[in-house]
């Protein structure tokens, strides 16, 4: 016997584990906050810093059903996937996405409770009758299946390739068994509404008929009484009780009919005698009406346990396509794409087949360089853009309500002041509306190189350094859990084994450790767990203590990692110290978030490859320190760091303009290769076009040529014609017809030895030419004997006596002695 489909993993916190077994993997279902009480670690504190339980919660929440946006969860918070189990949910997700655009295919499960169906399938495994909702479920699990997997016949009738691009889902849906019997008998005996009809058995309809027959004669009954009660009867009326019909009084006058008071709190409950022997007999009608229902569901039951293990098989698949559905459909919503993902010691191995919707952008854009480890172009933060979408909504709602506000006082004709005010409200909430409009949240730009271990990013505080390091810790995680990451194009993305981060303030009342003690601790247990497949974030390093230490003892951990680490490490700093790493070692990186100065605020942007510089006493400057303070600042801070900061500002300034001529290079190549498919288009409309004509000359020589001879047989034919008539008519012209026959016939030989595609075809023979005496001109007409034809003299050489003619498509060199006038 097969394993149950859920079983019970005792609670924690109070909080019920549930297990699904899929594929030989478990699946815990619980929630967010049991995660990280189950697996204290410093796995699970990494991901809460990073808030990715939010993130499990938001894609959640595209489930359609209650045990898949449980599931959903527990394969988000599953950290041990293999490479290859990665691999796979990208590719069941991306196959969500092309079912989704396809049109024919549903993954949408609303129409099912899936809740039900486990709990009519626990019945069936303990051979318990199930309830009449439960097998409705049931029905319209297996109807969704049965829908699925015709829409896939259909989509490969029309191209089998679909069947290898809808994979592994198109294996996943053809292997479930569905037994059209099934759903066909509980149709029969069941309503949408989960009643048992009365024809699912001939003793539930006899039942049910009695039961209705006696509630009838109940009612008259209840009614002829209270009539006979005239002075009472406003205050009385027939109630059902438990079952049996009585009759309410409102007070406790005695009546004048006998029976059994059931009740005389708030009035009195009777049920006359008369009604207690048509009661007994509605309760023994009910009874049977109940016992015909359950022999209808155990006679259901019986059929669904032939078929038991192909139903629980439906419905553990119905799960994971919900969970497939919740990421595509996440995907979907926030504009996500396919991320290659690669282990680190395959780099330069050709990576993996792309998404479908990546090898229509892969045309205009350049494909990610193999020299890149990490290739996350414009990338978004998914929680950033979330709450952006969410406030966004909530200020469109507001202005839409507001409008509605405003015509339903319209209505109402209140006065001008209010109306007044209610405009002001609305023009307010618009402002809101085209604030979060033209300040959605900024992309970023991670493009790491092969040859870095380490980056460090500097910059001022609130400049984005910190959801910088969120933003890539949130999509190594999404693309490892079979999630598109909200990037622009087709990114580039390690498979790491763990993510670790050391983000924000980890002070420890309860160990009596500062803050900087907590981060130390942090990093220390991340040292001792990272592997070379880890990716490590550290914010502000070294800092929480003096800062020349801090500078030192950062530098120290960085090199650490670097040296025998993570597989990349990304770290925040203010030390200025730890901006030189680059210049001793190569496997270190710098970049800094860039600031605009002239309104003094950050831009969110990283300038690549350019150390962050000091803008403080610029800032003073700006904001109208006195200018002592200022200079002494300087002074201070000395000449030396002063030309660092305008060198370092002089590499940000040709960093831009680098990155500027990098996007105009960029677009004048995506013009060129317009301009150079369009010309290969027209190209090919031309060899099109000459083909089509070329053939449409040929068929209009051919059709004149089969005109030419038509034309000259019927001419034949009618010499012959004459002649035969004239030989009839008068024998003494025997020798003009016979001289006219000779004519015909000659015209005959003639027309056998013309040319079929000439132009004209002379048909009357001319008289015997005579022999030229003296040469002719350019342009006259002479007859070439060797060929039975007239010709055209084209040119004359005197000297040889020779001429060049044209008869018909030939042209001729002939002697004078070999033509005739």
């Amino acid at each position: 016997m097969p394993p149950p489909l859920f079983a019970a993993a005792g609670t924690i916190f109070g909080f019920p584990i549930i297990i699904i077994p899929r594929r030989n993997v478990c699946f815990k279902v619980s929630c967010s906050t049991e995660h990280h009480n189950n697996q204290s670690g410093v796995k699970y504190d990494s991901l809460r810093v990073l808030e990715w339980d939010k993130l499990c919660q938001s894609v959640a929440s595209f489930a359609r059903t209650s045990l898949g946006s449980r599931a959903t969860k527990a394969q988000l918070w599953s950290l041990d996937q293999t490479f290859q189990e990665s691999v796979r949910l990208l590719q069941e997700t991306d196959a969500a996405i092309r079912m989704h655009d396809h049109d024919s295919f549903n993954l949408d499960l609303t129409s099912v409770d899936l809740a039900l169906v486990e709990s009519a399938l626990k019945h069936a495994r303990r051979r318990l009758p199930l309830h009449a909702n439960e097998a409705v479920a049931l029905a319209s699990l297996l109807q969704f299946v049965e829908a699925l997997q015709l829409s896939l016949k259909a989509a490969i009738k029309q191209d089998s390739d679909w069947y290898k691009q809808f994979m592994p889902l198109s294996e996943m849906i053809t292997q479930l068994v569905v037994n059209r019997s099934i759903i066909k008998l509980i149709q029969q005996v069941i309503d949408e509404d989960g009643s048992v009809k009365d024809s699912a058995s001939p003793a539930l309809r006899k039942a049910r008929d009695q039961v209705r027959t006696l509630e009838r004669k109940l009612h008259q009954l209840m009614d002829n009484i209270i009539r006979n009660e005239t002075k009472e009867a406003v205050l009385m009326a027939s109630s059902n009780v438990d079952g049996r019909w009585c009759i309410r009084s409102g007070n406790d006058q005695p009546t004048n009919f006998k029976g059994l008071l059931l009740s005389s709190a708030s009035g009195s409950i009777i049920e006359p005698f008369a009604a207690v022997p048509l009661n007994d007999e509605l309760q023994q009608a009910r009874a049977s009406v109940a016992k015909a229902e359950a022999d209808v569901l155990s006679m259901v039951t019986e059929k669904i346990q032939m078929d038991l293990d192909d139903m629980e098989k439906s419905l553990r698949t119905a799960i994971q396509l919900d969970m497939i559905y919740a990421r595509a459909t996440y995907s979907l919503s926030y504009g996500g794409t396919y991320p290659n993902i690669f282990l680190p010691e395959d780099i330069d191995v050709p990576l993996a087949a792309q998404s479908y919707r990546s090898k229509d952008k892969t045309s205009q854009a350049p494909n990610p360089k193999k020299e890149w480890i990490f290739y996350l172009p414009r990338a978004y933060h998914p929680l950033l853009l979330q709450q952006h979408r969410q406030k966004l909504s909530t200020a469109r709602k507001n202005v839409r309500n507001a409008a509605a506000e405003i015509r339903r006082r319209k209505l109402q004709t209140e006065n001008m002041a209010v109306k007044g005010k209610a405009e002001i409200d609305i023009s307010s909430l618009q402002k809101q509306v085209r604030a979060l409009e033209e300040a959605p949240p900024v992309p970023v730009d991670f493009l790491i190189s092969q040859k870095t271990r380490v980056l460090v990013i500097t910059g001022p505080n609130t400049g984005g350094k910190t959801i910088c390091l969120k933003t890539i810790g949130l999509a190594a995680m999404m693309a490892k859990s079979g999630l598109h990451v909200l990037s622009s194009e087709s990114a580039k993305v390690p498979w790491f084994d763990s993510v670790f981060a050391d983000i924000g303030d980890e002070q420890s009342l309860s160990q009596s450790l500062s803050t900087f003690s907590g981060h130390l601790k942090q990093i220390s247990e991340i040292q001792s767990k990272s592997t070379s497949r880890s990716l490590v974030l550290l914010d502000e390093v070294g800092a929480g203590t003096n800062p020349l230490e801090g500078a030192a003892l950062g530098m120290s951990l960085l090199e650490s990692f670097a040296k025998s680490g993570a597989l990349l490490t990304l770290a925040t700093t203010h030390h200025g110290e730890l901006k030189t790493l680059k210049y001793s070692n190569d496997a270190f990186e710098n970049a800094c978030m860039e600031f605009d100065e002239e309104n003094l605020k950050p831009t969110y942007k990283i300038l690549w490859g350019v150390p962050g510089r000091s803008n403080a006493i610029n800032i003073a400057e700006r904001l109208g320190v006195p200018g002592i303070i200022v200079d002494n600042a300087r002074e201070l801070y000395g000449t030396a760091s002063a030309e660092i900061d305008e060198v370092i500002m002089e590499m940000e300034t040709f960093k831009k303009k680098f990155q500027e001529h990098i996007k105009e290079s960029q677009h004048y190549l995506m013009l060129s290769r317009d301009l150079h498919e369009k010309l290969l288009l027209n190209r090919r409309k031309l060899q099109d076009l000459s083909a089509q004509q070329r053939y449409k000359k040929m068929r209009e020589l051919s059709e004149a040529a089969a005109v030419a001879r038509s034309t000259l047989h019927k001419k034949a034919q009618q010499l012959r014609m004459s002649a035969m008539k004239q030989s009839q008519l008068s024998k003494a012209s025997n020798r003009t017809l016979g001289n006219n026959y000779k004519h015909a016939m000659a015209v005959e030989t003639e027309l056998q030895t013309t040319n079929p595609s000439s132009s004209s075809i002379r048909v009357i023979k001319q008289p015997q030419s005579e022999k030229i005496t003296e040469l002719p001109k350019v342009g006259d007409t002479v007859h070439v004997s060797s060929l039975g034809k007239r010709a055209t003299v084209l040119k004359v050489d005197t000297h040889k006596e020779e001429i060049v003619v044209q008869a018909g498509n030939m042209k001729l060199k002939l002697k004078i002695t070999e033509v005739q006038r």
